[in-house]
């Protein structure tokens, strides 16, 4: 870290232009800080002919925060390469990534300028019909190809070995499966949940099933993972989404994407109880929504499933029997991990948008009540529910 140091705006400008041929030769560049990152410094270069692109450096420690909570700076390693490795499967679907320097901990990316963070866009009630189709892609592409159907045995450790993030990871493991099941500092509790905090805390079956879910967090290295798909890490517009952010990556279990995902679609589903006061808009909203978490997985299941059967390279994984077990257990893994994001955004540290723009107080907190209410149900229950309708099912018993 000899020669690291924080950028400045005119650092940022030099690495910009340093870096690409995107703004030719005689352009004005202008460069302004961004503040839609936690724990990065992020940056938009543009030139004097509308042309951009962004600049996002890793800090010694995180943004938000300060020195108090320190990081390394090899995420922003890992994030570049997690978002090269996913291009390369998935370039439709996978922001740009256009240079990395390892020493300054900097990623240069196109400039998504003419997309909208999906969680805003959903909020809005905001409706895109092809959302769960090309989010199905995404995953089944990137957590296949880079699994033990797709690599050999020793391709695979060396994969896991290089995409080790034991920095994020753990705060992953902290603020998903430990904080918000003891009274710790870091949640952010208000008042009218704080019983159903309290119940949480002292929930031994529930805390239990939410052991195993952090032990396959820390144990299972079935794909590369994003490690942070919820819908704050993906760009929209009419035609198109592509996902950002992969600073939490790592070789973890499928599941957890494809619960990430699922969970931002049942918190909107959820908030919009708080969020849109005409009934026909919002079951119209609610709707959509059910559509797509069908469509998402349904898709999902049925991509993965055509690959395993015509691309499996280990003759033992090629097994019929095995590779529907196997896709069993992603569902139910991704539900368990849909059920501690529902938890973890209501009583943890990071709440969302879907649920605190909700004006009415009694209302957001009948809602909030709903999210936990789910979550717990879908981690206990994620064995025995044997298809997304049942999911879906459940939303109607919250009303």
């Amino acid at each position: 870290m000899s020669d690291y140091h924080s950028f400045t705006t005119d650092d940022a400008m030099r690495f910009a232009d340093e870096h690409s041929d995107w703004f030719g030769e005689h352009s004005r560049l202008s460069c302004e800080k961004l503040g839609e990152d936690s724990l990065n410094l992020v940056f938009r270069v543009s030139n004097d002919k509308g042309r951009s692109l962004i600049v996002k450096q890793a800090l010694p420690y995180a943004y938000c925060v300060g020195e108090s909570w320190p990081l390394t700076i090899d995420r922003a390693r890992i994030e570049a390469e997690v978002l090269l490795k996913h291009g390369k499967l998935c370039p439709e679907l996978t922001v740009e990534v256009l240079h990395y320097d390892v020493t300054q901990a900097a990623i240069l990316t196109e400039d998504l300028k003419e997309y909208r963070m999906l969680r805003d866009e959903l909020v809005a009630a905001k409706q895109f019909p092809q959302l769960a189709e090309q989010l199905a892609s995404y995953l089944a592409n990137t957590l296949y190809y880079t699994s033990d159907f797709a690599l050999t045995g020793p391709n695979k450790k060396q994969q896991v070995g290089r995409f080790l993030n034991a920095d994020m990871c753990l705060i992953t493991e902290d603020l998903s499966f430990t904080d918000p099941y003891c009274n710790h500092e870091r949640n952010n509790i208000t008042p009218e949940l704080r019983t159903a905090a309290q119940q949480l805390w002292h929930d031994d079956a529930l805390q239990a099933e939410v052991a195993q879910l952090k032990a396959d967090f820390l144990s299972k290295p079935q794909a590369l993972l994003h490690g942070n798909l919820h819908s704050s890490s993906i760009f929209i517009n009419d035609d198109n989404c592509k996902v950002i952010a992969a600073g939490f990556g790592f070789y973890g279990p499928m599941g957890f994407d494809i619960g990430n995902v699922l969970a931002s679609l049942l918190l909107n589903y959820i908030g919009h109880t708080g969020l849109t006061e005409d009934v026909g808009h919002r079951q119209q909203h609610q709707q959509f929504l059910l559509e797509q978490i069908s469509a998402l997985w349904h898709q999902f299941d049925s991509s993965f499933k055509q690959l395993m059967a015509q691309e499996c390279r280990e003759p033992m994984l090629q097994n019929t029997a095995y590779q529907q077990r196997f896709i069993s257990q992603i569902f139910a893994d991704a539900l368990g991990y849909a059920g501690c994001e529902l938890i973890r955004r209501v009583v943890g540290m990071a709440h969302v948008a879907d649920l605190e723009q909700i004006s009415n107080k009694t209302l957001r907190t009948e809602c909030e009540h709903k999210a936990l209410k789910l979550g717990r149900q879908l981690i206990m229950q994620r064995r025995e529910l044997a298809n997304i309708e049942q999911v879906l099912t459940m939303l109607s018993y919250l009303e």
